[in-house]
């Protein structure tokens, strides 16, 4: 297997991730966005070449990697539901971060002001979901993690609103495998 990605990524962290915990042997690619854009139809990290198959979405490639390791990917829709609450919120912050950096001022475009509320809105509805303080950890929660140690990187988010949110990450920043895939400062 092949996994092409950039160490910054909190997706392609998420399938790192996986990879450390069901012990599969993978090669790591690290991939910008010019290579992404010739090698996948996304044009975006992370993808992942595993023989003659390729999937280019990093949901579908942490579900493969459970399916070969014969683990569950969700183990109930409620799970699942909370992970797409996860991804909309990633995607929502990282949409913005790029744009910024394009020098768009988010507050003069209404649609981009309804993506920073529904970060808020987002962020607000995970910080009340019940989460744990030390593994096992499912990939909603890990997905969560991905994202909170990005947003934290990058500096885009204060979570100081969101003391559960907080908690957890302190928690989850014990999990040797977490440490593991953290980008460099």
């Amino acid at each position: 297997m092949k996994l092409y990605g950039s160490y910054t990524s909190p997706f392609v962290r998420h399938c790192r991730i996986v990879l450390l915990e069901t012990a599969q042997e993978c090669e790591f690619i690290e991939t910008d966005a010019a290579a992404s854009a010739t090698q996948s139809p996304t044009k975006r990290v992370p993808f992942l070449q595993d023989g003659e198959q390729f999937f280019s979405d990093s949901s579908a490639i942490v579900k493969h990697l459970r399916s070969k390791a014969g683990q569950v990917f969700f183990a109930s829709d409620r799970e699942f539901d909370e992970f797409c609450l996860v991804n909309t919120t990633l995607d929502a912050t990282l949409n913005l971060f790029f744009i910024e950096r394009d020098s768009v001022n988010i507050k003069e475009v209404p649609y981009l002001q309804r993506q920073a509320a529904r970060i808020a809105s987002c962020l607000a509805e995970l910080d009340s979901l019940p989460l744990p303080e030390h593994p096992p950890y499912n990939d909603t929660q890990l997905r969560l993690a991905c994202y909170i140690g990005w947003a934290l990187f990058r500096k885009r988010i204060d979570f100081s609103p969101y003391p559960n949110l907080l908690a957890f990450y302190a928690g989850i920043n014990l999990y040797p495998h977490f440490l593991n895939t953290a980008p460099e400062q």
